[in-house]
């Protein structure tokens, strides 16, 4: 319908222009003390022909001044494409993990002033893992005065670098810097959490984990080991002095408490300041909400105090664990402390039967000395060499 349309309206054309030709009219031009006749079709033709060439003069002069504007806008895109080429061929390049190339190409993206804070960046980074620092300052610097809508990448790259050298105290200041400005990103957060582990601050590497967890990007199991990690690096630093550990302590939550890696070196911890009462109260709080081998075999290492009690206790736990080998050796020791040879020899006895420890055949046969059982205590330190030292297990038997 469209082409029929468009063959009719030629057509009209066609006939209207054939009625305009047989006209008979006149036109008469008149310049004192000249006059011209024309007919009425050539003067049309005449003005359409005028109107034309002036048309052709006027575009033909544009576009001779336009010309050089022209040639430099053209340049320019041709820069720019090169420019982009550049940024992409190094794009590939450091994937390829050719790193004097990425450089080399980032340089040249810099010099055409295509996205030069972007070109800065990529080279700053390839001079870094050639492990060119002045280079890699260098590129940072030029960055950071390229374009101010860059800072924040910048300041970014500038941390991750930092952290890469283990430079933690430096990319801290960074990255406090990047988050004064309202830059909160789970990246940036990361890397702080690393800086402040690196440095000791443990309780705010425990405060990022948790909240890194919350907005996932961290597994519950990494950020239970950085949390776990920290409290104990926290129960070390306090070792030493029973009223600084126990303020630690306190300061801990309740539910992680309840972690075996994290109440053992608390324990061990009053126990080395003399604090069995603290240990041992500790050890028995946990043990009541949660049963854990390796708590079990702490408890075996108080000395002192109601040693008596600390058997009766945990032969009431023997009746719930009757197979865990751990406790038995650690009912074994707790023995060995009230001087009770024979229920120790036969908790020990019982503990090698279930699995055979290093660890028990070891206090077996310091048992065995003190009985003057030589020969015997002699074969349990060798059964011991022929074995590694065990780890106690996670789960209740």
């Amino acid at each position: 319908m469209r082409g029929l349309l468009w063959v009719l309206a030629v057509f009209a054309a066609a006939v209207g222009l054939a009625l305009f030709l047989e006209g008979e009219g006149y036109v008469i031009v008149v310049t004192p003390p000249w006059r011209m006749e024309l007919s009425l079709v050539l003067a049309v033709l005449l003005l359409l022909g005028a109107f034309a060439l002036l048309y052709l003069v006027a575009r033909l002069v544009s576009h001779t001044l336009a010309l050089p504007a022209q040639v430099r806008d053209f340049r320019r895109r041709l820069s720019e494409r090169g420019a982009r080429r550049s940024q992409a061929a190094a794009l590939q390049a450091r994937f390829e993990g050719r790193f004097s190339r990425v450089e080399k190409l980032a340089a040249d993206a810099w010099t055409r002033g295509e996205s030069r804070a972007l070109a800065a960046l990529v080279a700053a980074r390839a001079a870094h893992r050639r492990g060119d620092r002045v280079r890699r300052d260098q590129w940072l610097e030029r960055a950071a005065t390229a374009d101010p809508e860059w800072r924040n990448a910048t300041l970014a790259l500038e941390a991750e670098l930092l952290v890469e050298e283990r430079q933690f105290d430096k990319a801290r200041s960074v990255l406090q810097a990047l988050h004064a400005g309202g830059l909160r990103h789970l990246a940036t957060m990361q890397l702080l959490m690393r800086c402040e582990h690196a440095l000791g601050n443990w309780a705010e590497s425990v405060r990022l984990a948790r909240v890194l967890e919350k907005r996932e990007a961290l597994s519950h199991e990494v950020a239970a080991s950085i949390v776990t990690a920290a409290r104990v690096a926290q129960i070390e630093r306090a070792a030493g002095d029973s009223e600084a550990l126990a303020k630690c302590w306190r300061s801990i939550p309740a539910k992680e408490r309840e972690n075996p890696r994290i109440a053992a070196p608390a324990a061990r911890g009053f126990l080395a300041t003399g604090d069995v009462h603290a240990a041992q109260r500790l050890l028995e709080e946990a043990l009541a909400r949660n049963w854990e081998s390796e708590l079990a075999l702490v408890y075996g290492e108080c000395r002192g105090g109601d040693a008596i009690g600390r058997v009766h206790a945990a032969e009431r736990w023997l009746t719930a664990h009757p197979q865990d080998p751990w406790l038995l050796l650690a009912l074994g020791r707790l023995c060995v402390q009230c001087e009770l040879w024979g229920k120790a020899q036969s908790y020990l006895e019982a503990s090698l039967a279930v699995q055979p420890l290093r660890e028990t055949h070891l206090a077996y046969a310091e048992l065995l000395e003190r009985l003057s059982r030589t020969e015997e205590a002699n074969r349990q330190f060798r059964a011991a060499a022929g074995l590694g030292a065990g780890s106690p297990a996670r789960s209740a038997n």
